[in-house]
């Protein structure tokens, strides 16, 4: 025989019963029916609890870890239920019949790559101060080695046999850094002129003035000395009728010199060239620019403290401004003759001097 019982009437659920004042069903407790399915209902301890599901304490916390020691490593007891932990480098649910314990490898190749990356990131800010000093001294020493190569030194020598006279140390040195910005890093689409012995850059300086910079030739013969010549000669002339020379620049490649803008091309291009078709250069305007330009050809060979031969006067060489005021220029083939040398000895393109009671040049 099997005695059973329930609580409650025949047609109770467990929740119809919840819903009354006498659910007999206390803490951490639920209700069920009896497994015969017989009237009412009866009540159970919650998983991780134990004791009198109908004591008005309820049923009480289960603790795993004094009764059953279920972990491996370190137990936690919880209400209801117990959580186990892995130490520190290991992984693994902590189990005694799950994974367990056991050593985190990737934590200890994560720490490795961590203080491999650490002693890297130390050792490059340790060392990026020897690296920008190295790069600093090997750009002072390029810088240098261009001086040198551009007549920096054969400069020197040259304003100090002309100690006294206007030199070229009231023109302005400029860097390569302020050249190259004002040229858009040398663009072919602002080159305004080719000669023999450069190319003629139209550039915008940091004050927004604009000048005409021209950068010598790669490979020319004697390119050192035909630099220095026009440093020194123009450095020299203070005249409305020749470009003026506002500085240069010794630290690129190839020597570079800085002009004050002649607006409105060459003599030649208002002959010869494309804008002789609608030239307005009447005769009157033609003498004034034959009248300026003997002027300051006459300025050259008498006005100046040493006389300058200027060696290449020609139609391209004689710039106009938007006055049409005559501006001579290109004196990269002129030479400086002493005031006690009473013949010049010299004649460009390969022509021969011939002497009698004047001079002059026969090809």
């Amino acid at each position: 025989m099997v005695l059973n019982w329930a609580i409650g009437e025949e047609n109770d659920s467990c929740n119809a019963a919840q819903k009354r004042q006498d659910f007999a069903c206390k803490a951490n407790s639920k209700c069920v029916k009896p497994v015969d399915r017989s009237a009412g209902y009866i009540c159970q301890c919650l998983p991780g609890y134990q004791g009198n599901p109908y004591h008005p304490d309820g049923c009480q916390d289960i603790d795993e870890c004094m009764t059953t020691s279920p972990c491996s490593e370190t137990c936690e007891n919880k209400p209801g239920y117990y959580t186990c932990r892995c130490p520190h480098g290991y992984k693994g649910d902590g189990k005694k019949n799950g994974t367990g314990c056991s050593k985190d490898f990737s934590l200890l190749l994560i720490l490795s790559l961590g203080i491999g990356v650490g002693l890297l990131v130390l050792l490059v800010e340790s060392s990026w101060p020897i690296y920008w000093g190295m790069k600093k001294q090997k750009y002072i020493k390029l810088k240098e080695k261009y001086f040198k190569e551009n007549g920096g030194l054969l400069l020197q020598q040259q304003l100090a046999s002309y100690h006294g006279v206007e030199s070229v140390e009231t023109t302005k040195i400029f860097t390569a850094e302020e050249l190259e910005k004002a040229t858009d890093n040398y663009h072919e689409s602002i080159v305004v002129g080719e000669g023999g012995y450069g190319i003629v850059y139209k550039g915008i300086l940091a004050d927004n003035k604009v000048v005409a910079i021209k950068k010598s030739k790669v490979g020319i013969p004697a390119q050192k000395e035909q630099f220095v010549n026009e440093v020194i000669v123009l450095s020299q002339i203070n005249h409305r009728n020749v470009v003026r020379l506002l500085g240069c620049c010794l630290e690129t490649p190839v020597p570079l010199l800085v002009y004050e803008y002649i607006t409105n091309d060459t003599l030649f291009h208002h002959i010869h060239g494309q804008k002789s078709k609608g030239s307005s250069l009447s005769w009157e305007l033609r003498l004034k620019i034959a009248a300026e330009t003997a002027g300051a050809l006459a300025y050259l060979h008498s006005s100046t403290s040493t006389p300058i031969i200027h060696r290449d006067v020609k139609a391209m060489n004689i710039l106009l401004d938007d006055n049409y005021t005559a501006k001579v220029s290109d004196f990269g083939a002129s030479r400086l003759v002493p005031m006690d040398q009473t013949q010049f000895w010299s004649c460009p393109g390969g022509a021969t001097n011939k002497q009698s009671s004047g001079f002059f040049c026969q090809a």
